[in-house]
């Protein structure tokens, strides 16, 4: 209960029980089951994800709104939240989002894309590091670390590097597989590379094999994005 309140109290104030319960003051028996009670509720939100957004949102919209000088909603839509379910899943949506800028057309480069994982990551390898804020590649000789990333940081540049180039007009390029063995071990082919890196959204969040499981252990009639699925990671 100790550690839901401290949590909690870095986000929000609480109440005035729950700020007495963390200062150490005493309270009566009645006064604890409030506080637990109330615990009880902290702790339902904080591994909610909509109840983050809503938090995350509206100083966002607040802020937004204050210099536009403006009211409304900050976002046009609601959030879209998807399971990753395995490596090509985790993969593809980590390179969706780090070449968000260069398919906004708001960064030329990966080192101009401000405010990304790769930004910091890039800046890191130049220096022979990996960044100590994000989760480290461990690639494929470390494998058997209980924490990490199981690929080689430099073969996840050179492909994200390498899918940025393809997905600006005004560039010339395509995926260099011999650099990058990733997308091999993952048996996704170039063409799904791309769609994947281009519709991550819309498509799926693992293979054929993980959707069924997951359909299955959260209790849904229809496995959704099945044939995206078999199509992107049975085309290498």
């Amino acid at each position: 209960m100790g550690e839901v309140l401290e949590r909690w109290h870095q986000l929000f104030k609480g109440t005035l029980l729950t700020q007495k319960y963390s200062s150490k003051q005493l309270l009566d028996k009645f006064q604890l089951a409030m506080v637990e009670s109330t615990a009880d509720i902290y702790k339902k939100r904080l591994i909610d994800i909509s109840w983050f957004m809503r938090s995350l949102n509206e100083p966002i919209a607040r802020q937004a709104n204050r210099e536009d000088k403006c009211t409304g909603h900050f976002w046009e839509g609601r959030f879209k939240s998807q399971a990753l379910l395995d490596e090509g899943a985790l993969l593809s949506c980590m390179a969706y989002v780090d070449l968000n800028p260069v398919r906004a057309g708001i960064a030329d480069t990966l080192e101009q894309s401000n405010f990304t994982s790769i930004q910091l990551r890039i800046k890191a390898a130049i220096k022979g590091e990996q960044s100590s804020a994000l989760l480290a590649f461990t690639s494929n000789e470390h494998q058997h670390k209980p924490t990490g990333i199981r690929f080689s940081l430099k073969d996840y540049l050179t492909l994200v590097n390498e899918t940025g180039r393809i997905l600006r007009d005004d560039k010339r390029g395509a995926i260099n597989l011999k650099p990058t063995n990733i997308l091999a071990r993952l048996h996704i082919s170039d063409a799904s590379w791309l769609k994947l890196t281009t519709d991550f959204e819309c498509i799926f969040t693992g293979t054929a094999e993980h959707l069924c499981e997951f359909s299955e252990h959260v209790g849904l009639q229809r496995t959704h994005g099945i044939a995206n699925a078999q199509a992107c990671l049975n085309s290498a």
